[in-house]
């Protein structure tokens, strides 16, 4: 789905909505396809790492940059919304 860029910031992921997150992380986790354009953003990340964290593919480097963000962090910072 390219019309959505990545998520590899605290900052980004703080403004996605947790329900649409992790609805989307199950269905990458159950291998769904990829979601259609009327899904979110934040259902879109979450699928993009149910994906990952079941073996499916490999993270990618926004991924990979979003781990580092949330290690130095010390951990998820805490919804905005």
């Amino acid at each position: 789905m390219a019309e959505f860029r990545a998520v590899s910031t605290l900052v980004e992921l703080m403004m996605l909505d947790d329900d649409d997150v992790a609805a989307g992380y199950s269905a990458g986790l159950d291998g769904a396809p990829p979601p259609a354009s009327d899904r979110s953003k934040g259902y879109w990340h979450g699928w993009r790492n149910g994906l990952v964290d079941s073996g499916r593919r490999p993270a990618d480097a926004a991924q990979l940059a979003l781990s580092m963000a949330v290690e130095r962090a010390g951990g998820l910072p805490l919804p905005m919304h």
